[in-house]
Order: structure tokens, then sequence, then C-alpha cells
């Protein structure tokens, strides 16, 4: 079983209209909800082996937010991991060693929020309110916002990595998270 960990960018400025969108810094609530998710992901042990992470500067600064992850993963900033649509970001994750037991990804959507919709599937969706699972992709249907995590096992290899191969375990916002209350 493999365990892939979809991570939104956090929150990010729009204080700078002369920034490039991928000059464009995390924002006081964006490092916040980002340091809050860092010490839900140490809560719940998560720890992937390999990080690969858009070149935006928000996606990196949210890296450095979740930082230190206890597995000290291979990090991999990558410029095509930038607003990559969700098939590209699926070919990316196609390529990890079938040694990585653990993988987590660092972007944006809409790409993002496809890839997760894409590997719950049609059956994952089928199963609505029945099971956690279901309820995690109903949620998730309804968007994915800054700052959230999405946790999938796969059971195919990495190369294997296709439409509905994805187990949503959960789904985690920011905004559920008690640091960010209020």
């Amino acid at each position: 079983m493999r365990q892939l960990l979809l991570l939104r960018h956090a929150k990010s400025s729009w204080d700078d209209p002369l920034l490039s969108d991928h000059a464009r810094p995390l924002n006081a609530r964006g490092r916040r909800a980002a340091s809050a998710m860092a010490e839900a992901m140490r809560d719940l042990g998560m720890s992937p082996d390999i990080v690969l992470v858009s070149s935006a500067r928000r996606t990196l600064q949210t890296l450095e937010a979740i930082l230190p992850l206890d597995s000290s993963p291979l990090i991999e900033p990558m410029d095509e991991l930038y607003l990559a649509p969700w098939v590209r970001l699926k070919d990316v994750l196609r390529t990890m060693p079938e040694t990585a037991r653990s993988v987590m990804l660092i972007g944006h959507n809409p790409g993002l929020h496809e890839l997760a919709m894409a590997l719950v599937g049609a059956e994952g969706m089928a199963r609505g309110a029945v099971s956690p699972s279901g309820r995690a992709a109903l949620r998730l249907a309804e968007g994915f916002p800054t700052g959230a995590l999405a946790e999938f096992t796969l059971a195919s290899p990495w190369n294997g990595l296709s439409e509905g191969g994805g187990r949503l375990v959960r789904f985690l916002p920011p905004a559920d998270l008690p640091e960010m209350a209020g």
C-alpha cells in the first residue's frame, strides 16, 4: 500500500499587484494555516519519502512552514508542477520510484482538485455518506481550499496510478483545525 498526500498551497497575498502570480508569497493567514497543518500532519504520523513541490513562491513557502518532516524526505521543486493540469500531475506521480512508500505533492488548483477527484473516481463518489471515505469524498467534491490536505492510499504501483485508483483516507481543510478556529 502506498500513500499519496496532496497539499494545496496555503492562502497567498494579493497585496502587491506588480508581482507575477508565480512570485506571490503567503499571507499571514496562509502562514498560520500551513503551521497548523504541519502540526496536524505530525499528529497523524504523516512522513513522506518524497515531496514534489511547485516552484511557485507560495508552494515553496508552504513547504517551509511544514518542515521539518520526521522522515527527512527527498524534496524536489519542479517548474512543471506550477498550475499543471491534473493529467500532468498524474504523469509526474507515475514516475516515482517503486521504493517510495509515501509521496507528497504540493501544488495548485484547479489541477490538484481535479487530480484528487479523478483518484476518488465514480465508485468512490458513489459511496457517498455511507462510509467515512465517502463522506470525505463528498466534502472534497465541494472544493479543495487553500492549505487543505487530501490523503490517499493506493493499491497499485506508482506507474499504475489511474482514475479511480485511490482510496481517500481523509480530507483535511485548515478550517477543521482547532488552531484556525475563530
